[in-house]
């Protein structure tokens, strides 16, 4: 039996992808990694055959035209056969002692048949000579057992969900019916995002399971690229205000309809700031553009933003600004 199956979408990764493979066989037979090779154009498909080819009861190279991360997120998903799903992108890696942890929990579960649609690990942020970083939630979700949104307490402004920190039950991820957008970057908040308000049964294990490697110049959270590449950024955020209205869940799930208004305010925030810093008369136009868009979709919405953090982000730039840069500082991002 598989008890997770990790997702690697690969594109021109010859130069890192073996590192995070290499991590992920430490799950030896309990494990299925699947390597999406997604139309690159160096030797990345020829690795991945090289390891379906030594390790062919764990490994799966899929090759595919290029489509983009999301393309690879849902190939990786159609093929799953492991009772959990794991994204990890091809210049990350997973802690070896903490993957053989999050295997025993997910063994214990079964066998006390309580596997839960979403469990949650800590994530490392590491930044080479810059240090690491490692993103908890203490506090903020109950530990070692199955709990509802009922026990979900405040997140931290820097200790929010991200791809990194999710591990899915593939049934129910598969029956959400999630399908990521291709040819996009920054999917990765749609799958976290609209799964949410689905969730019933969660799990959190206290350990730094997935390194999430920042510090590559052509990287998709590098700022200069997100700025390039801003009108992705803002697809995004549209299209998961378009998903759903948080506040129709605010009398039957309270909790989930707060972290999900709660994310809403970081995609707004993280847009505003992005066309803030890039200073351009365009980009001033497209953060009005973006605010009446929210406006126009959700007041009530528009409202709690407005007076919330991403608020913040649009008084004017020799006050957004700086204040960003510090917060680089404090909570290491980008």
């Amino acid at each position: 039996m598989k008890y997770i199956t990790f997702a690697v979408p690969c594109y021109n990764s010859e130069s890192y992808m073996e590192h995070c493979i290499k991590t992920l066989l430490s799950g030896g037979e309990d494990v299925e990694i699947i390597l999406v090779d997604d139309g690159s154009k160096d030797k990345t498909g020829a690795i991945a055959d090289r390891y379906q080819k030594k390790y062919p009861t764990i490994i799966k190279a899929v090759h595919k035209e290029n489509g983009g991360h999301g393309s690879g997120v849902n190939k990786g998903l159609e093929l799953a056969t492991g009772l959990y799903y794991k994204v990890v992108d091809s210049d990350d890696w997973v802690d070896e002692d903490a993957l053989q942890k999050v295997l025993k929990t997910i063994k214990n579960l079964k066998k006390q048949n309580q596997l839960v649609d979403m469990m949650v690990v800590n994530y490392v942020y590491e930044k080479g000579e810059d240090g690491r970083k490692a993103i908890h939630y203490h506090k903020t979700l109950p530990e070692n057992k199955v709990f509802t949104w009922d026990e979900v307490g405040k997140f931290k402004t820097d200790a929010y969900l991200l791809m990194h920190s999710v591990i899915y039950n593939t049934k129910f991820l598969k029956k959400t019916g999630l399908k990521l957008p291709e040819h996009t970057f920054y999917v990765d908040n749609i799958f976290v995002y609209y799964p949410l308000p689905q969730i019933k049964t969660m799990y959190y294990l206290d350990v730094d399971f997935y390194r999430y490697f920042i510090g590559r110049a052509d990287q998709s959270v590098n700022e200069s690229v997100m700025i390039k590449r801003i009108d992705q950024q803002l697809f995004v955020t549209k299209t998961m205000i378009d998903f759903f209205d948080p506040y129709d869940y605010w009398e039957s799930n309270k909790r989930c309809a707060k972290y999900l208004i709660h994310y809403i305010d970081i995609m707004m925030s993280v847009s505003t700031i992005l066309l803030q810093v890039s200073g351009t008369k365009e980009n001033e136009q497209k953060k009005k553009e973006l605010w009446k868009y929210l406006k126009e979709k959700n007041s009530k919405l528009y409202k709690n933003c407005r007076i919330s953090l991403s608020g913040l982000t649009t008084l004017p730039r020799f006050i957004s600004v700086p204040g960003y840069k510090i917060a680089q500082k404090i909570y290491k991002f980008n």
